[in-house]
């Protein structure tokens, strides 16, 4: 019989399995690996920052352990593609079965044209002419556009987004589905082509789900990958809350559906204030054995609330705060050791001098003896994966002493 209620611990297990952590560990992570790990997570985020790895490579390597990350680039850049680019979370590599879902969030784009990142100045080329370059010359880069659509290369007079014109267009087109993201060149550039020579023709030539229908299957998928949740993670998870014809009440609607088939059960979740449903097909293991290190942007720590809830770990990232003001650092990773959220490290991957460089160590309050051990453990399987020779311990953080001597130690 599924439980009324649940205890935090035994949330925190159900939202664990749900994401993957349960699974048994294949010797080698193959495509079958890759595959199993991204119907945990639903969707993989994407983000510019490299200081220690690309941030949709982290998520499959906190579930599958070291991998070669050439199974992701052929999942998403080689037929029979399997992932796509699109706003899905955010920027997000997604199943390509997805894109039908989201024709309604193209439509929504197509009628805002007006949002400052679509805004194009006045004299530079037409979306209909940019869609027929790419149409005639794919896969092109927006550099590859600059000077016919542009009138030259980027402005770099100011830090930021400081976009071409024919990035600006092409990111138009491909928020509204006229163009797809083919795949990303060496430099990290996003490559565009048209769609019917990015995804599966069967993906193409599917039927466009009603609003109603896309907003079930995104809950539906996001409850799969939360296991338990509140509405308003519900709606996180794709972002639901932020479309104008979607948000809460859309989500709630959505929910009230599910619970109606069978596939959500309301339950009461310890320390929690609002409402909770869990997945029917939800495990809720006896114990989780962790033991890795969780990206900024993992699925796991997206919604903070969420995490400080199921955790009592209380995070944000730093990236954006200026230095003197950061409390743990610029690339804060938490660690996983079982269930629980027991430290967390400012990491960087010093590729020159071929060192994981631990720029500050954090225990929580609840971190047991073995904290600094585990961690140790975990910082040189990270550094293996990474391709890096050593790691290096800075003193900075509570956890800094143990942790310098269990990697001198090993």
């Amino acid at each position: 019989m599924t439980p009324a209620t649940l205890s935090r611990a035994q949330a925190r297990r159900v939202a664990l399995a749900a994401q993957g952590f349960t699974d048994r560990p294949h010797t080698v992570a193959t495509m079958r690996t890759l595959d199993r790990a991204v119907r945990r997570t639903g969707v993989l985020q994407v983000d510019s920052v490299n200081v220690l790895q690309r941030a949709h490579f982290m998520p499959l390597y906190s579930r599958m352990g070291p991998y070669d990350v050439d199974l992701l680039r052929r999942a998403a850049q080689q037929g029979p593609r399997r992932l796509v680019e699109y706003w899905a979370h955010v920027q997000a590599l997604m199943p390509v079965e997805l894109w039908p879902v989201m024709r309604h969030r193209m439509e929504s784009y197509r009628s805002r044209r007006g949002k400052w990142w679509l805004v194009l100045d006045e004299g530079a080329g037409r979306s209909d002419d940019v869609l027929a370059a790419v149409r005639d010359r794919g896969p092109v880069t927006a550099r590859d556009l600059e000077l016919e659509f542009s009138g030259g290369p980027r402005s770099r007079e100011h830090w930021g987004w400081n976009w071409s014109q024919a990035r600006k267009v092409l990111d138009f087109l491909y928020l509204v589905g006229d163009v797809a993201i083919a795949g990303r060149n060496g430099q990290f550039e996003v490559v565009y082509d048209v769609p019917e020579r990015v995804l599966p023709r069967h993906v193409l030539e599917a039927p466009t789900p009603t609003l109603e229908e896309a907003h079930l299957e995104l809950v539906r998928r996001a409850a799969v990958s939360h296991g338990v949740a509140s509405v308003r993670c519900l709606a996180d998870y794709y972002r639901l809350q932020h479309e104008p014809a979607s948000g809460i009440r859309a989500t709630q609607q959505a929910v009230a559906t599910l619970v109606e088939m069978g596939e959500l059960l309301p339950v009461e979740v310890q320390g929690w204030s609002r409402p909770a449903y869990l997945h029917r097909d939800a495990r809720l293991p006896r114990r989780v054995s962790g033991r890795t290190l969780l990206s900024p942007f993992d699925p796991v720590c997206w919604e903070r609330d969420r995490t400080e809830q199921l955790f009592d770990f209380r995070y944000r990232i730093e990236i954006y705060v200026p230095k003197a003001k950061r409390v743990h650092g610029y690339y804060v990773l938490p660690f996983l050791l079982g269930d629980r959220l027991v430290a967390r490290v400012d990491l960087k991957a010093d590729r020159p001098s071929g060192a994981l460089l631990v720029q500050g160590s954090y225990a929580e309050e609840t971190a047991p003896p073995e904290t600094a051990h585990e961690l140790a453990q975990e910082l040189r399987r990270l550094a293996g994966w990474l391709g890096l020779d050593s790691v290096v311990v800075a003193p900075r953080g509570d956890l800094a002493t143990p942790l310098q001597a269990e990697v001198a130690a090993g």
